[in-house]
């Protein structure tokens, strides 16, 4: 059962940790990718129609948020430390309706299906760590042994 564990908390927190890296232009560098730079600043334009965004906002800042969420959370959940859950928790309920608006396209638009199918993913992966979290609090934690009590022979 452990290495099971181990195993699925590795594979499970290599989808954040290997879309986290794959944000950066190079390995080597630190460096955000021109094109998700892009994409976030389109869709950061789209939600400021529907909500105010505060100036002083970047889409750089929003992406090293989410880049430092996926990794510190990724490692956590490796780790089995329920923060590591809590802190993909909140990168997946924030980013998700964010890069996916599907709400913004037609239903018979191809896009449409495209960004719903992706959201729905991000929906069940917030679901998979509902799940962890609730496992975390349902298994008892081990109680010591009590040591037996000698019993003294009478005579």
């Amino acid at each position: 059962m452990g290495f099971i564990s181990i195993l699925g908390r590795v594979l499970f927190a290599s989808v954040f940790l290997i879309s986290a890296w794959k944000m950066l232009k190079h390995s080597d560098t630190l460096e955000i990718s021109d094109s998700v730079v892009e994409e976030w600043t389109e869709k950061l334009a789209a939600l400021n129609k529907h909500v105010p965004i505060p100036d002083g906002v970047d889409s750089k800042h929003c992406i090293l948020f989410s880049i430092i969420l996926k990794v510190v959370g990724g490692c956590l959940l490796v780790f089995d430390c329920k923060y590591g859950a809590y802190s993909l928790l909140i990168y997946l309920a924030v980013v998700s309706p964010i890069l996916y608006d599907f709400y913004n396209y037609r239903s018979d638009m191809p896009k449409f299906v495209i960004l719903l199918n992706d959201f729905l993913q991000n929906v069940a992966l917030f679901g998979a760590l509902l799940f962890f979290i609730g496992m975390k609090k349902s298994i008892p934690r081990r109680q010591p042994k009590k040591k037996g009590t000698l019993k003294v022979k009478a005579g």
